[in-house]
């Protein structure tokens, strides 16, 4: 079976949209049982400006308690230098992450309401953290709203290949491509992702605001996409004071990407027995029932057994 690579984002774009703080030490524990279950790459917190997103106001406690787990990533967000020099000396002080991810969007209105500065500034931005980083974490690069903008409706295609293109020539050649408020449909993802394979590795990155999320990770996957972000529960998807595309936006569920994935013969490396349970100890951290389907239903029993 061909193997894919999920990225777990519960922690970290799950969290981001919660009013209520989530407490240190639930947070360790939750991406301490992601990266036991099998995922390679776990999103483990934001260096975000405490005052704009408190939820993260304890990344540096959280990455000090951290116990980590061999060859698997964790990832923090960086949205400008001062959150790489922030990484850094994390980095110095022997409890840093190994990969950061570098946030652009794709067009000026949401680069604007979401990022506060202009695309130029932001791209600007991009150079002094790469420069920064000095080749000492995997770099993750970001296009936002690459399938359709809450503000400016259609995107350019091109566009975004060329947001691709001047990550990849900055030495970032890992690419999440983001439908952030669900617009994208599987014709468009198809496109769009078999352009951005010959020059890049992109990250799928979908919401479910629409219903599409699971077709349209299909697609990324009929176009040669094997990188896949997802949400325990489908939470997240923007700060919680931040008001646009219809007010959800939520990411696709983990538990019903897996079960999907699984049965149709793909190896996620995910120990199947513990997935249920993750999903139901992530329902319990935010006190209510999430939009996992497979939680409630099960995984399919024929995947189960093998046929």
């Amino acid at each position: 079976m061909s193997q894919l690579t999920l990225c777990e984002c519960f922690a970290r774009d799950g969290l981001q949209h919660e009013p209520a703080f989530i407490p240190t030490a639930t947070k360790r524990a939750l991406v301490e049982r992601f990266a036991a279950i099998g995922f390679p790459r776990v999103e483990a917190t934001s260096y975000s400006n405490p005052k704009l997103v408190p939820q993260f106001a304890d990344a540096s406690e959280l990455l000090q308690s951290l116990q980590r787990k061999p060859d698997t990533r964790y990832k923090a967000t960086c949205a400008n230098p001062k959150a790489v020099q922030r990484a850094l000396a994390d980095l110095d002080a022997g409890f840093g992450v190994n990969e950061i991810s570098l946030l652009v969007s794709a067009t000026e209105s949401h680069t604007q309401k979401n990022l506060r500065r202009t695309r130029a500034g932001q791209w600007a931005n991009i150079e002094a953290m790469v420069r920064a980083a000095d080749g000492r974490f995997r770099l993750v690069g970001t296009v936002s709203v690459a399938f359709g903008c809450p503000f400016e409706g259609k995107v350019d295609p091109g566009a975004v290949a060329a947001d691709v293109e001047k990550f990849v020539k900055l030495g970032v050649e890992h690419v999440a491509i983001g439908d952030t408020t669900g617009m994208a449909t599987p014709g468009k993802v198809k496109e769009l992702m078999k352009r951005l394979t010959a020059t890049a590795t992109p990250i799928a990155h979908f919401h479910d605001s629409r219903g599409t999320g699971l077709v349209n990770y299909v697609a990324a996957l009929e176009a040669g996409v094997r990188y896949f972000d997802a949400s325990f529960g489908g939470v997240g998807g923007h700060p919680a004071k931040v008001k646009y595309g219809g007010g959800y936006t939520g990411n696709v569920c983990t538990e019903d990407l897996v079960g999907l994935f699984e049965s149709m013969g793909f190896d996620t490396g995910i120990d199947l027995d513990q997935l249920l349970a993750t999903a139901e100890f992530c329902e319990q951290t935010l006190g209510r029932e999430l939009h996992g389907r497979v939680t409630r239903s099960g995984l399919n029993p024929l995947q189960r057994a093998g046929t």
